[in-house]
Formats: C-alpha cells, structure tokens, sequence
C-alpha cells in the first residue's frame, strides 16, 4: 500500500521521494567533481550545493517529453531531473570520446535534443534569447501543451540579453517559465552591487508579466509555483518570473576562492538553512522514509556515482585529429 503524505507535505510520497533523489544525487555528484578536480583528473568543477531544491523542484514541474530546457551552468541537478543520463554527465566532465560532443565542451555545458534539453552557452543570459525564441517557435506552430523552460541567476538578469528575452515573451504572450536562482552572488558580485532592488521578481511588472518569488530552500514550494507558472504558459497566459532565493555554499569553482568576497560566518549562518537535510527531516517527520531507508538510499546513490566515475575514467580519450570534427553540418573538412 502506499504510504500517505501528510497534507502539509502537499505532494504524494512518490514525487516527494522523487525529490529527496534528485537532491541527494546532485549533492553527491558535486563531491565527485571536487574530488576528481583535486585528484587532477577533471580540469575545473562547478558545484551546485545550495541549489538542490530549486532544481529538483523545477525538473519535478517539467514535462519530459513535450517541454523544452535552455539551462545555465550551474544546473546539475535539473538536467538529471529533467533525464539526462548520468554516464554521460560525466562523460563531459572527463571530456571522453563518448562524450555527447565529443569532449569539446568543458563541463556541465551539455546537451540531448531528443530530451529537449538545449546546449549551454558559457555567454552568461545568451540561453534567455535562445529559449525566447524557441517559445515563439511552439506558439508559431501552435504545438499546444509545451512550454519552455528558461533558468539563469541573478547575474544574468544584469546582461542586455535578458532583458531583451523577458520584453520578447512578454510582448509575444510567450509559453516559457523565466526561473532566477538567485544564489545572491554573481561569481564575486554581491546582489546590491547589481541592481537597487531587493527582489528580481520586482521586475516582471516592467515587462508587464506576473513575478513570483519562493522560497529556494524548500522544493515542494519551488515545485508548485513553476508549476503553476508552467500551467499559464502552456494555458495561453504568457510568461512568468519565478525568483527562487537560494544559496551557494561552495566557491562558484574550483579555480574561484570566495574566501576573497565573503565571511565564513556568512556561508555558515547559510549552511544552517542547508535544503538537503532540512528536506530528509521533513520525510522522516512525515513518515514516508525511514532512517534505513534513507541510509540505505544515501550509500546507492554514492555506489553509483562512484561506480559511474570509474567506469567513464577507463573510456578513451578523444583523438587529436577529432578536433575537426563534429563542426559543419556536411563536413568534417578543416576550415583553411
């Protein structure tokens, strides 16, 4: 029999546990990264610890399948929300001859038309036009049910592209959802040096589209209110700007040291809202997981993403002439 969530939860226990996955998977696959970058057998790592929520939250609201994603770097744990495979997210990391591209990319800029997951660009805000314009696509084609997925953080916001994305679909009566995670640091830039406002959201109302803010620590709320978002869009109702205020509790990389722009007591006093454990409490509070159960959890996900780093490690590399290739449409000839 399945077991029955309490009403607070908001949500049945298969997606709650859907949920606690995600989020243990992104925080276990962040580790590796660092580990492996230390290891020297990854050049750079980019973690996303502190966001775990708002991308289990948002890849929970996607609908595979039929919706599209125009992600940015920092999400992890959205494109395997979303169903990227695992093997191959590390493939990128390795930068193996496996590799969806072949080991061109660095990592997390990957990519899978057929999951409708687009390819990142390390242009920061240059996803927002791309998603803008494939959203314009789905309602040219009047192919109904779909929305776009568009997700950035609040550095974005201070790039011309953005703006220009949100004035596009809000003039259009566009099917995307705009998702800030705002992490409340652009690499070095704290949110006041950026813009006057508080809150990102603040600004739907220029663009004359609805904004949202949510709690970025809390994946059920993140959930609902893209949800909600997504339902408008697809609906007919036009975009939507979801700010979800979260935090990010490592370096924005491997090569960044935010002991040079923040305090320790600052990154601690925010560990203390950490979603992760906030979130497994909450299961256990509402008896839809066990403490075996959750341990047990924990150690396959760790199994797996050990087992999946060792087997991706053995794959060939990339061979130097493959350079050329995978560049033109009808040619791997060399441009001279």
């Amino acid at each position: 029999m399945a077991k029955i969530v309490p009403a607070a939860l908001g949500i049945d226990a298969e997606r709650a546990l859907l949920l606690l996955r995600n989020m243990l998977l992104q925080r276990a696959v962040d580790t590796r990264g660092f580990q492996l970058n230390r290891q020297g057998k990854i050049p750079i790592a980019m973690g996303s610890e502190g966001h775990e929520a708002v991308q289990a939250g948002t890849g929970l609201a996607f609908e595979r399948g039929r919706d599209l994603l125009y992600p940015y770097y920092r999400n992890t744990g959205l494109i395997l929300a979303c169903g990227f495979p695992l093997v191959d997210l590390f493939r990128s990391q390795f930068a193996r001859a496996t590799d969806r591209t072949k080991g061109r990319q660095i990592i997390n800029h990957v990519t899978a038309r057929e999951l409708g997951i687009a390819s990142i660009s390390s242009i920061i805000a240059a996803q927002c036009t791309h998603a803008a314009g494939a959203a314009y696509a789905l309602k040219f084609r009047r192919e109904e049910g779909r929305a776009v997925f568009c997700q950035f953080g609040e550095g974005a916001t201070s790039e011309g592209e953005w703006h220009e994305a949100m004035n596009f679909s809000a003039v259009g009566r566009l099917p995307i959802v705009f998702v800030c995670e705002n992490n409340r640091w652009a690499i070095s830039t704290p949110q006041d040096k950026q813009m006057a406002n508080a809150d990102v959201a603040a600004r739907a109302s220029g663009y004359g589209m609805p904004g949202a803010i949510v709690d970025g620590f809390d994946p059920i709320a993140v959930y609902e209110t893209v949800r909600a978002a997504r339902d408008r869009a697809v609906g007919g109702g036009g975009p939507t700007l979801v700010e979800a205020k979260c935090y990010r509790f490592l370096s924005h990389t491997t090569d960044d040291d935010d002991r040079t722009y923040r305090t320790r007591d600052e990154v601690e006093a925010q560990r203390k809202l950490d979603p992760v454990p906030a979130f497994e409490q909450r299961l256990l509070d509402g008896g839809i997981i066990s403490q075996e159960e959750l341990a047990a959890l924990r150690v396959e996900i760790t199994q797996t993403v050990n087992a999946t780093t060792d087997a991706v490690e053995g794959e060939p590399q990339p061979e130097p002439g493959d350079l050329y290739g995978n560049v033109y449409a009808d040619s791997d000839a060399v441009w001279i």
